[in-house]
C-alpha cells in the first residue's frame, strides 16, 4: 500500500504551473498579487538606477560648472527659469530669492541670508521627494509579501484538510498536492519581498547620499553669498 501511494505522489505534476492552476481561487489571486508585486518591485528599481545615475552625472555637471570661475549671474542666466537637474534647480531658488531681495536703490532687504537658505532647504526637500517616490511601495511590499503569502499558504492547506476530511485518505497522494500548492503562496510572497528590502535598503542609502551632496553644496553656496552679503554692509 504504501509503495502505491509512493508511486502516486510520483506520477503527480508539481510544477509551478500545474500547482498554480490546481490552487483554490483564493490562493491564485494571492500568487497572482504577489507576483505582480514582485513585477512591480523590480520595476522601481530599475527606474530608480537610472534616476540615480542621471542625478550624479547632472550634479557632476553642474559642479564643473559652478566652480569653473564664472561669474555665478551668467551662470543663472545661462540656466535661465528651466533647470534641468536637481542642482540647477536648487541654484536658481537661492539666486531668484537673492534677486528679489534686491530694493530698487540696489540696496539689501533685511533677513536676505535667512530666506535664502530656506529657499534652498525647501528645493532640497523636494528633491529628496522625488528621489525617495516609489521606495514606500518597496518598504510595504518587503513587509507585508511574506504574511500574503502566508495567509495564501493557510488557506491552502485549510483546502487541503478538506478534501482529506471528504476523501477519507490520508495517503501522500492526497496530501502532498494541496500542502505543496499551499506552499508555493508562501514562495511567491518571499520572492517578492527579499528583493525588495534589499532594493529598499540600497535605494533608501543611495538617495541619502545624493540629497547630502545637495545639502553641502547648498552650504557652500550659503557660505558664499553670506560672505558677499557682510562685503556689501561693509
Amino acid at each position: 500500500m504504501e509503495t502505491v501511494a509512493l508511486t502516486g505522489v510520483t506520477d503527480a505534476d508539481f510544477s509551478m504551473w500545474s500547482l498554480f492552476w490546481r490552487a483554490t481561487i483564493v490562493v491564485k489571486l494571492v500568487m497572482v498579487a504577489l507576483f505582480a508585486a514582485s513585477v512591480m518591485v523590480w520595476a522601481v528599481w530599475l527606474q530608480k538606477v537610472v534616476q540615480f545615475r542621471a542625478a550624479r552625472q547632472r550634479a557632476a555637471k553642474f559642479d564643473r560648472a559652478f566652480w569653473s570661475g564664472d561669474p555665478l549671474d551668467e551662470l543663472y542666466d545661462r540656466i535661465g527659469d528651466k533647470p534641468r537637474s536637481a542642482s540647477e534647480r536648487i541654484f536658481t531658488a537661492a539666486m531668484g530669492e537673492w534677486s528679489r531681495s534686491h530694493r530698487d536703490d540696489g540696496a539689501l532687504i533685511a533677513g536676505t541670508q535667512a530666506r535664502i537658505d530656506r529657499t534652498m532647504d525647501v528645493a532640497i526637500a523636494k528633491e529628496r521627494d522625488r528621489l525617495t517616490s516609489g521606495l514606500t511601495f518597496l518598504a510595504t511590499v518587503g513587509s507585508v509579501g511574506p504574511f500574503v503569502g502566508l495567509f495564501g499558504t493557510v488557506w491552502g492547506i485549510m483546502h487541503a484538510f478538506q478534501q482529506i476530511a471528504v476523501s477519507q485518505n490520508t495517503s501522500l497522494e492526497v496530501v502532498a498536492p494541496g500542502i505543496a500548492e499551499a506552499l508555493l503562496a508562501t514562495g511567491i510572497g518571499l520572492f517578492a519581498a527579499i528583493p525588495a528590502v534589499v532594493f529598499y535598503n540600497k535605494l533608501t542609502r543611495d538617495a541619502g547620499r545624493i540629497v547630502g551632496n545637495y545639502e553641502a553644496f547648498a552650504d557652500e553656496f550659503a557660505t558664499i553669498l553670506s560672505r558677499q552679503l557682510d562685503a556689501d554692509a561693509a
